[in-house]
């Protein structure tokens, strides 16, 4: 299973395995060559920059302001100093290995420092280009070639430019190419590395096999079906066709890293003694291809400075130029921060949301989390057999108050199962029965019990959360109120989240006649949300529901590769499983919302998936120095 977690406990089975995802000491570094964006340059020993190993100086850029030759019939120009973005991440400085991207903070800085096979836009919910310009499937969809940039390069920043004064360079390397991929998937494969949400790989030819594979040899590594055509260009075999597989290249573990860097150095991250070690992506080491570059000495336990990749060839519809990024263990001194103008953008604890939304509304932005929070019903049990009767139990469910008594507002309740902000995602009110009682009503007259008094006991299965089980009542409540069940006949059973697991299985003796569970997509995509969960044969389907025409319409929606396709076909599934005359395999709830606070001066939206794209973020920096003047 890809995406199982407890409603309330926060405890995950198997997801985020959230979705877990320098330079060369200088005695050593090799120059070169220049290397130029277009075409190889003759290297000094007679190879050209594609022949030669190694690393590749191309050019030294400074992040600073230019000044150019004054021209007469012009004004002087204006100088400007960078805009910068003043923000916080949770916890302490984690990781910055792409490869273990699994936590907000880990997502964020992988998003930002190194490139993408491809990028999910978080405005569009598409797929768009980044490393790869483009990409083609064979006639039987399982293996896909993708056509790469050549002008993006292994980038390392230095604090000091000798001979300068200026605080922050940026050396560019070698260009990125097909091979760091393959290196990198196999890698991860091979199991050399622990890495956050591996299994997600599975799909890649070869890969499964190789990490099942105690100690995996250079052969087992070269069978995994990813290989280099040349420099641009890479070919991917999979398991099977598979459409969505376009969407998992988006996630950090398909980030390349430096083959050549990672094997010099290893990948300690922390030493014995608690300090920086000796690998890679420590700061001193460190190399990235993203949208922005670390500044080595402004790095700390609690800080760090980012700086723009001058030589990033992409769009970046934002303008910032440095960030500032405070590493802080609670969301209350983010807030205050904030409050104090220190911070740009924070996120917004709960207990400080109903205060701001009566001062400032305007200030709060919202986004709703991916985990779908649902009641399963067994389709084995004499209670539930019926589709009548889970359409009932469904539609007597008044979602909105659970939003409002649970979670105070923050959350978005949902009437069918794909999450807002995935690809092929369905708007919230557009398919699926919510909250109707008059439709519960018939639809409980129309099942061969007549009424909810004629069922007997009906266990549902919680876990010992204290949240989980007043969320149990007030359904409870709600069954009573709207179907005429009988209070005692509902029996709530409290178990740990690892029993509500076990106990929920297909195979499971004493199975429940429902019960409550969440799921949390690893990848951006419907696929993770109607297949992974709800697939008669193709997930754990603990309903133990039989296949059925949706069935079919999720492999068909599974193997499509055009994107409108795809959509459509997912809308089709939705329909089968949550219309008024649909299965019902669960009754979807709610997914909860998480606030963020900006101030004016910024232009900021929040990203559920991925991390959050800082190079997407604008500042009126003039009104940001105004403001803060004023504080």
């Amino acid at each position: 299973m890809i995406g199982m977690k407890d409603a309330f406990s926060g405890v995950d089975a198997r997801q985020r395995a959230r979705a877990r995802a320098a330079g060369w000491l200088l005695a050593t570094l090799l120059v070169l060559v220049a290397c130029r964006p277009a075409g190889d340059a003759p290297a000094t020993d007679g190879t050209t920059a594609a022949e030669a190993p190694g690393i590749v100086t191309r050019i030294v850029e400074q992040i600073a302001f230019v000044t150019r030759t004054p021209d007469p019939a012009q004004p002087p120009p204006v100088a400007q100093d960078p805009v910068m973005l003043d923000i916080s991440l949770s916890g302490e400085l984690p990781d910055l290995d792409p490869r273990r991207a699994e936590s907000e903070a880990q997502l964020d800085l992988a998003q930002n420092l190194f490139v993408g096979l491809t990028n999910f836009n978080p405005e569009t919910n598409v797929i768009e280009p980044e490393l790869a310009t483009s990409w083609e499937t064979s006639a039987d969809g399982r293996t896909w070639t993708f056509h790469l940039r050549d002008d993006v390069f292994w980038l390392r920043a230095s604090d000091v430019l000798p001979g300068s004064d200026v605080p922050v360079a940026v050396e560019s390397l070698r260009p990125v190419t097909a091979e760091d991929v393959v290196f990198t998937v196999q890698r991860l494969c091979a199991r050399d590395v622990e890495a956050a949400l591996v299994f997600a790989l599975f799909l890649v030819d070869g890969c499964e096999r190789a990490f099942t594979t105690l100690e995996p040899t250079d052969a087992d590594r070269a069978a995994v079906s990813i290989r280099a055509v040349n420099a641009t260009t890479l070919e991917v075999e999979l398991t099977r066709p598979a459409g969505y597989f376009l969407t998992l290249t988006s996630m950090p573990i398909f980030q390349p890293v430096p083959r050549e860097l990672v094997e010099e150095l290893g990948d300690e991250w922390r030493n014995a003694a608690g300090d920086f070690g000796l690998g890679w992506q420590t700061p001193e080491n460190l190399v990235t291809s993203g949208p922005f570059v670390v500044a080595p000495a402004t790095v700390t336990s609690q800080n760090m400075d980012l700086h723009r990749n001058p030589l990033w060839p992409l769009t970046s519809p934002g303008n910032v130029d440095t960030i500032h990024i405070s590493f802080l263990e609670e969301e209350q001194d983010a807030y205050e921060m904030w409050q104090d103008r220190v911070l740009d953008i924070a996120p917004l604890p709960t207990a400080e949301r109903e205060a701001l939304a009566a001062r400032n509304p305007e200030k709060i932005r919202v986004i709703p989390d991916e985990v779908l929070f649902y009641i399963g019903f067994n389709f084995d049990s004499q209670a539930f057999r019926e589709p009548e009767v889970r359409r009932a139990f469904n539609a007597a469910i008044d979602r909105q108050r659970l939003v409002d008594e649970l979670y105070d507002g923050n959350a978005l309740a949902m009437r069918h199962t794909t999450v807002p902000g995935v690809v092929a995602a369905i708007p919230v009110d557009e398919v699926g029965v919510g909250y109707s009682p008059d439709y519960a009503r018939e639809q409980i007259a129309a099942s061969t019990f007549r009424s909810c008094k004629t069922m007997g006991t009906i266990t549902f299965r919680v876990s010992s959360a204290d949240l989980s089980l007043r969320q149990a009542e007030l359904i409870r409540d709600m069954w009573i109120e709207e179907l005429g069940c009988l209070q005692e006949t509902i029996v709530i059973e409290q178990v740990q989240f690892g029993a509500l697991l076990a106990g929920t299985r297909p195979d499971a003796t004493g199975r429940p006649d429902m019960w409550e569970l969440a799921w949390a997509p690893i990848f951006p995509d419907a696929h993770n949300l109607l297949g992974d969960l709800l697939h008669c044969q193709d997930s754990e389907n603990r309903q133990n529901r039989p296949c059925s025409e949706a069935d079919t319409l999720l492999q068909r929606a599974a193997t499509a590769v055009d994107p409108a396709e795809r959509a459509a076909l997912y809308r089709q599934v939705e329909s089968l499983f949550f219309s008024e005359t649909g299965l019902f395999p669960i009754a979807p709830l709610y997914i909860r919302a998480r606030a963020w606070v900006a101030h004016d001066w910024v232009s900021f939206t929040p990203v559920a998936f991925g991390g959050q794209q800082w190079n997407y973020i604008t500042l009126d920096a003039t009104l940001k120095a105004l403001e803060r003047s004023r504080s």
